[in-house]
């Protein structure tokens, strides 16, 4: 009988694409995101509608995109517009179902960073910066993070917000004017962390096959909570892994 495995990023990514609902329209970044979206197309959700940053609408690559500017995207797209139409008439007026984040750091409120580690005027290290990040967390209609899970990435506050997530608490979206739901799901190599429906603070919802809460606890910056109804994520079949290789060309 042969054994599956599979790797941490392989692990994010299935659990990613199970997250997406079939007949939406996602927001898809380079890297985990494509793989994930274009997984779940493959898989439980057909009629996944993805839309990449660089204006490539419907598409749907044979291999992982190695940038935005890949011509595969667009060889495969439906449609192709302007980047601006993207942000301003899909994303900011609410249109876009799904989006997906990385982060270098995020906070017990899910707020996001990727501006700079330390003081913003004297940083430790610069990082790439918001990009279209701080549009995608405030108007899609829900966000999910993927990242890996350690003490320096899960912090207790960012350095800096790029992109809001739950501000510091109840009602703080709502007071900026921020439209979508913000991160409803923080995906790790660990397990799945979730926003409690009334602190709004993340919460260990489930752990990936091998992984106990008492691990994912140590790899995080603050006291994390755990569910009393704490999940253990469904290994990755062979088909999801079989797609997902054949996306990233790996063995």
């Amino acid at each position: 009988m042969t054994t599956v495995t599979w790797t941490a990023d392989e692990m994010m990514t299935v659990t990613a694409a199970r997250s997406l609902r079939d007949g939406t329209a996602c927001f898809v970044g380079i890297g985990l995101p494509s793989t994930a979206a274009n997984v779940a197309s493959r898989t439980h959700a057909p009629d996944l509608w993805m839309i990449y940053e660089s204006g490539t609408l419907g598409a749907s690559p044979d291999r992982l995109p190695l940038s935005i500017g890949d011509g595969i995207l667009a060889e495969t797209a439906d449609t192709v517009v302007s980047v601006p139409e993207v942000f301003n008439y899909w994303l900011q007026a609410g249109r876009i179902d799904a989006g997906f984040l990385g982060a270098a750091q995020i906070d017990r409120y899910a707020n996001i960073n990727t501006t700079v580690i330390g003081a913003y005027d004297d940083p430790a290290v610069r990082l790439p910066g918001a990009g279209g990040a701080p549009e995608i967390a405030a108007s899609c209609r829900e966000v999910t993070v993927i990242m890996r899970h350690s003490r320096r990435a899960f912090v207790e506050r960012v350095d800096f917000v790029t992109s809001v997530g739950h501000g510091t608490g109840p009602g703080d979206r709502e007071r900026l004017g921020l439209t979508g739901a913000g991160p409803v799901r923080v995906i790790t190599d660990l397990g799945v962390l979730e926003p409690d429906p009334l602190t709004r603070e993340l919460t260990l919802v489930g752990v990936h096959p091998g992984v106990e809460a008492a691990a994912v606890r140590e790899a995080t910056g603050w006291d994390l909570r755990v569910s009393e109804d704490l999940a253990r994520t469904p290994a990755p079949t062979e088909t999801e892994l079989s797609v997902v290789r054949s996306l990233t060309g790996a063995a």
